[in-house]
């Protein structure tokens, strides 16, 4: 297994993911799911689930990111796909970024969202879409800083830990096309 991310820390190298990393990225989803608001799910998932969605992402030519410390320990990971399953959507993706629970405040999701919004911009995607609870103000900050605005407010959209959550979508425009190609 991975060694613990919270003995040391230095700048995270980040990284395509390897099939070495779902061991380290299921854990974080998993700790994800069980603690925080993050994920919606309230299910956690084996390793055979993440081996298909990292696997399915890399079929769609999408990247799934990993953050390592100087030890090789998954820090964090990120990743984007479709916004939408229709071809009109086709330009804009969704994104997602998750952090170990001893390594969050402490950059890696910055660096993983600078990472992913360059390669976006690689692809040739238009506009990248977050959508984060709307009580959770770090992920908001961030997303602020990196130039995300805010476009939607929906109140009472899901659940989980036996209350309502309400959801803000936020947006990056990722060039300055004025019309698609």
């Amino acid at each position: 297994m991975h060694a613990d991310p919270s003995l040391s820390f230095a700048a995270p190298q980040i990284e395509d993911a390897s099939e070495a990393d779902l061991p380290g990225i299921l854990e974080i989803y998993n700790d994800a799911v069980h603690n925080t608001l993050a994920i919606w799910n309230e299910t956690p998932v084996d390793l055979g689930n993440r081996r298909d969605w990292w696997q399915a992402r890399q079929a769609q030519g999408y990247p799934v990111l990993v953050a390592r410390d100087a030890d090789g320990a998954v820090l964090g990971y990120a990743s984007f796909g479709d916004w939408r399953p229709f071809e009109g959507f086709r330009h804009t993706v969704e994104h997602s970024v998750y952090i170990h629970p001893s390594a969050r405040g402490r950059g890696v999701a910055r660096a993983l969202m600078t990472a992913l919004i360059l390669r976006a911009r690689a692809l040739d995607k238009h506009v990248m879409v977050a959508g984060v609870e709307s009580g959770n103000a770090a992920s908001l900050a961030l997303h602020r800083k990196l130039g995300f605005v805010v476009t939607a407010e929906m109140p009472q959209v899901g659940c989980k830990f036996g209350r309502w959550l309400d959801l803000t979508f936020l947006q990056l425009t990722l060039d300055a096309r004025e019309a698609p190609e």
